[in-house]
């Protein structure tokens, strides 16, 4: 259950209009320069609502209903500019007026302290939410370092894939769901009308589904406990297995190569080359678990099933499409696109959760479970470029980490 100040809800249908998709920058030219006027005025207003928080404590009730419908509308407006919705959005920012909403709790009391040094504490979150959002800045106007990120980067993707289908991809839809979610979760915070520090966790949220069956599957068995001397000096520690991944690399793109001629005459992997690519892609799991701080215990060097917290299931091999297999690399490109912007987000979140486990001795859940849904992504994209499986790699945050369920017919992005 969501317990967050500001929430995200989700009644989209995943219907696009094609008409409007190919025309949607223009169409959202009267919305961006709304949105503009309005940013400029929020600031003022977000100015005296921390004055009246640092001096009495508690927001100001009317300056906080009227942030609160510019978060609304802000919302509203990136959600239907990145294709996360279909609808042309009101201008007022009205509460339950539009399919991808917020719902944001009354003014509460807030420390006083967190309150004056708010700007100062919210630098993490706005690196990470900025490294989300791409091209530009989240909507709390923080400066942005990173010329990619999760929503430019499937919202360029999505522009094609509704053009061609007259529908958003489930999975497009819930990653940008998640990551406009946690940007609206810093604005917030900046703007005082919670004092509750943003939540990353990808598991928690109404774009989070439960009931995938994916034949790449990553399930995590951690306690967020981490060493701090192994922390201190993980990059240092991991240099043997990154050796030994380059190593193993060699080997596994002539395996790849070998794998793919005989798929695409037989229709299915042979048994020998995808255990070996399979422990491969399961050891490249338990190394990048370890060096983001995904889980603290030193991997074995054979990727070993069950022999580390976050584990990666492969199914056995499944006959598979050759059209498919013939142009697998190409069918590819996106997914690797989408990988590196979640792998970026990743990034921080284990730099972030470097800092935290220094001096907590413990890994925050929210970042360990978005460098969980990375892995996870990498590991399905790797995996279907390495041809262990010919379905897609699903790009969706899911909610909790069970093992893989056989897999339906029905193939999605």
């Amino acid at each position: 259950m969501d317990r967050r100040a500001i929430r995200l809800t989700v009644r989209d249908d995943l219907e696009r209009s094609r008409l409007t998709v190919f025309f949607r920058l223009l169409l959202a030219i009267p919305h961006l320069l709304w949105l503009a006027l309005w940013a400029s005025l929020a600031f003022l207003l977000a100015i005296a609502n921390a004055i009246a928080t640092v001096t009495s404590g508690t927001p100001s009730p009317t300056l906080h209903r009227f942030l609160s419908s510019y978060m609304r509308y802000a919302t509203h407006v990136v959600s239907y500019v990145s294709l996360a919705a279909n609808p042309f959005p009101g201008f007022t920012g009205r509460e339950g007026s539009y399919p991808i909403d917020l719902e944001i709790d009354p003014p509460e009391r807030q420390n006083r302290w967190t309150a004056a040094f708010r700007l100062i504490l919210a630098l993490p979150a706005i690196l990470l939410a900025d490294v989300m959002m791409g091209l530009g800045t989240s909507f709390s106007g923080g400066a942005s370092t990173y010329g990619g990120g999760i929503v430019a980067t499937v919202a360029f993707l999505a522009w094609f894939a509704c053009l061609v289908r007259g529908r958003m991809l489930r999975g497009f839809r819930d990653l940008l769901a998640y990551a406009i979610s946690y940007s609206a979760q810093v604005s917030g915070y900046l703007l005082l009308l919670t004092g509750r520090y943003p939540d990353p966790d990808p598991a928690i949220g109404s774009w989070s589904v439960s009931d995938r069956r994916d034949p790449i599957w990553l399930t995590v068995d951690d306690d967020l406990g981490r060493s701090r001397l192994t922390v201190f000096f993980r990059l240092l520690l991991t240099l043997p297995h990154f050796v030994w991944l380059l190593l193993w690399g060699v080997a596994v793109f002539f395996a790849a190569v070998a794998s793919w001629f005989v798929t695409l005459v037989s229709g299915r992997t042979p048994l020998g080359l995808h255990r070996f690519l399979s422990a491969y892609l399961r050891y490249q799991a338990h190394v990048y678990s370890y060096v983001t701080l995904v889980a603290n215990p030193f991997p074995g060097f054979v990727g070993a099933p069950g022999s580390y917290p976050v584990e990666l299931d492969v199914e056995p091999p499944r006959p598979q499409n050759r059209w498919v297999t013939g142009f697998r690399l190409v069918l590819a490109v996106p997914a690797f696109l989408v990988s590196g912007a979640i792998s970026s987000a990743a990034f921080v979140a284990a730099l972030l959760g470097w800092f935290a486990a220094l001096f907590t001795a413990r890994m925050p859940r929210g970042l360990r479970n978005l460098g969980a849904f990375a892995l996870r992504y990498n590991a399905q994209t790797t995996g279907y470029a390495l041809l262990l499986t010919d379905r897609y790699p699903y790009s969706g945050p899911t909610a909790g980490w069970q093992p893989p369920l056989p897999a339906p017919s029905l193939r999605e992005a």
